[in-house]
């Protein structure tokens, strides 16, 4: 299931497992990796517009994109930064 970010409290979107892709609409390794997200199952997906919401990315620390950050329960536990292909983005999120 995607979502896109749209000015909710964030921190009650990350509380259960969410993978949540910070992204810009002009970004080409962004648009490459938009149909890999549309096709995993079984997590949540929360896309953030870095050019709307620049103070979220800041204080995620995002200085590139797509930058996609795992969070359970609330808490950042793993960070990609760049195109990651589909099987590596499985392997990300288990």
């Amino acid at each position: 299931m995607i979502k896109h970010y749209a000015g909710e409290d964030f921190s009650s979107l990350i509380k259960e497992k969410t993978l949540v892709d910070f992204y810009a609409n002009w970004c080409g390794p962004c648009k490459m990796l938009s149909p890999i997200l549309e096709n995993l199952e079984g997590i949540k997906i929360l896309k953030v517009n870095v050019d709307e919401y620049q103070d979220l990315a800041r204080e995620y620390a995002v200085m590139s994109i797509p930058c996609l950050i795992l969070f359970e329960n609330g808490k950042e536990r793993k960070r990609n930064v760049g195109f990651i292909p589909e099987n590596k983005l499985k392997e990300f999120i288990q």
